[in-house]
């Protein structure tokens, strides 16, 4: 199988909506990466499973064996390791060769484990590649240095939370509160909820790590 698509099921809640079922319709011919647990959201959305990477704490044996027997590759660590499951996966996916990444199940009920999930967006072995988490309505993304375009709806929602002490230098177009060449830094929340008055919105940062999220319509 050789494609640069690849889409990754993490190991929290499916959150479906346009988001998520918008990554898998632009998906081409994807290679699918289960983390762990996230093997389970794969029936949901009706995708195969191509590798299954984790310790496996979440899965029975019985579950792994079905997806081995499937024709899955089956890449075990151990439990006692420095990274998450959706780490290694996003290791792997890099490794494969993705320009293009999609990760389902990224977020949950634990809001720990929800943060440590946003914040290996940063991760340098990434950098270059369209990666993004979906949930819902909300496509979340890292805007590094450079120019980034948005396409959505009039009215849709943007946020831009701040992941370095300070982004430098920010410039946006088509949202209601504009930024012109100022900061966000790490504290004041000055950045959520910016509102798009065009069907697409663009951001440039000249320095620092941004989070985005974009959702569908007001949040």
């Amino acid at each position: 199988m050789t494609t640069s698509h690849v889409i990754i099921l993490a190991n929290g809640e499916a959150l479906d909506g346009p988001m998520v079922r918008h990554a898998i319709d632009a998906a081409d011919r994807a290679y699918v990466i289960a983390a762990d647990g996230g093997a389970r959201l794969a029936p949901l959305f009706n995708l195969p499973i191509h590798a299954l990477i984790g310790d496996m704490d979440s899965l029975t044996p019985s579950e792994v064996d079905t997806i081995a027997a499937a024709g899955a590759t089956v890449l075990r660590f151990p439990a006692e390791k420095a990274e998450t499951d959706l780490e290694l996966a996003l290791y792997h996916a890099v490794e494969y060769g993705a320009s293009w990444i999609r990760v389902i199940g990224a977020t949950g009920g634990r809001i720990d484990q929800t943060l440590a999930n946003m914040y290996l967006l940063a991760l340098p072995r990434l950098e270059g590649i369209d990666v993004r988490f979906v949930a819902g309505k909300q496509d979340i993304r890292l805007l590094r240095a450079g120019e980034y375009e948005f396409a959505g709806a009039k009215g849709d929602t943007l946020s831009l939370l701040p992941l370095t002490p300070s982004v430098d230098h920010i410039f946006t177009e088509n949202l209601y509160y504009p930024l012109r060449g100022e900061s966000l830094v790490l504290g004041p929340a000055r950045g959520v909820s910016n509102v798009f008055t065009a069907a697409k919105a663009y951001v440039w940062v000249g320095a620092g790590l941004l989070l985005a999220v974009h959702t569908i319509g007001r949040a």
